[in-house]
């Protein structure tokens, strides 16, 4: 009997415990279904079947007009692309549109190759945001002629500031290569969130993990031209078996709403296909995920977005909202861009 007595004891003592468990797993159970999210916008739709830039002529633009970054600016619509000539080095063309998809061109890119930290790559893949009357460019300065890296090559995080979106002043490189607290390789794609949180400015950013995985990190400042990581680890990681497995690359800068920071990145799998997702931040904390797709929501299908200088890609680095949609532009295939709009919810 002292077995079964003991048994009965131990359960009446537990009793409290297991309460304490039950409440404290309900507790948590809450919080998680707390942050359920379902983005502000609905499906995404092309708003053309053909790319709205393609490349032209045999100069600055001749091999490739991709990637754009997209903002509005008075009642139109600015898109900065990168440019790349048959040698394959990059420079930013200028284009302007009143409707958002039918845009003209400049003659002349109003960014080129200059700074050391550019020879040879050139400029690449803008974000842009504005704080007060000053717009902040983001871009990758790709060197490969003598840069630090295998082969002479690198790749770094650069910012440049305008007041006209034409006329940019070169800030330097913010994120160096090879330095990061977990980034061993290249820094790209800054994303900075459009508003100050807690006294500080903040910017996602692709870095190069031990693994050779693009992973995204996340960096922190005080005046936006000194930049510094805010973790010692990726605050966006790869997921094994899923679309974003080996590349997980913000793209156009974030947008603030009421349920946190709204990220749209892009994610490339085992086969280097690119699709894109969205990651959900805390407003109060930049550095926590709320949530996160599972699944994209914008995959290559056009032939233009399977076939060019790096098939089936489409990249997502601009973005532009209203009241009733959002416009979404990208490049396909590393050659071209594309504009998708989803309707607001």
């Amino acid at each position: 009997m002292k077995p079964r007595m003991l048994k009965v004891t131990n359960h009446f003592l537990q009793r409290p415990i297991m309460l304490k468990l039950v409440v404290t797993c309900l507790i948590a159970f809450a919080a998680f279904a707390g942050v359920r999210f379902q983005p502000p916008f609905g499906p995404w739709r092309r708003l053309s079947t053909h790319p709205i830039i393609s490349p032209q002529g045999d100069g600055f633009e001749s091999a490739g007009a991709f990637n754009p970054a997209v903002v509005k600016s008075g009642d139109q619509f600015v898109m900065l692309y990168r440019a790349q000539d048959r040698r394959g080095a990059s420079s930013l063309g200028y284009a302007a549109s009143h409707d958002g998809i039918h845009f003209v061109r400049r003659a002349t890119p109003v960014m080129r190759a200059e700074a050391p930290y550019e020879k040879g790559g050139g400029v690449e893949d803008p974000r842009i945001v504005r704080f007060g009357h000053t717009w902040y460019l983001t871009y990758t300065g790709y060197n490969n002629v003598d840069g630090k890296g295998p082969g002479g090559k690198d790749a770094q995080l650069c910012l440049a500031v305008s007041h006209d979106l034409v006329h940019w002043e070169r800030r330097g490189v913010i994120l160096p290569a090879y330095r990061g607290a977990w980034n061993v390789g290249w820094t790209k794609s800054g994303a900075i969130v459009p508003l100050k949180i807690n006294g500080k400015y903040w910017m996602y950013y692709l870095g190069e993990a031990k693994d050779k995985s693009g992973q995204m990190g996340i960096a922190e400042s005080t005046d936006l031209l000194h930049w510094r990581d805010a973790l010692d680890h990726p605050v966006v990681a790869t997921r094994r078996g899923q679309f974003d497995s080996q590349v997980a690359e913000p793209g156009p800068p974030p947008v603030v709403i009421p349920q946190g920071i709204l990220l749209i990145y892009n994610g490339a799998d085992d086969h280097l296909v690119y699709r894109t997702g969205w990651v959900l931040f805390d407003r109060r904390d930049p550095t926590r995920v709320l949530a996160r797709a599972s699944a994209p929501i914008f995959s290559p299908e056009l032939p233009w977005e399977k076939i060019g200088q790096t098939p089936n890609v489409v990249f997502v680095e601009g973005l532009v909202q209203t009241a009733s949609r959002w416009l979404f532009y990208y490049g396909g295939a590393d050659k071209y861009v594309g504009v998708a709009e989803a309707p607001s919810r």
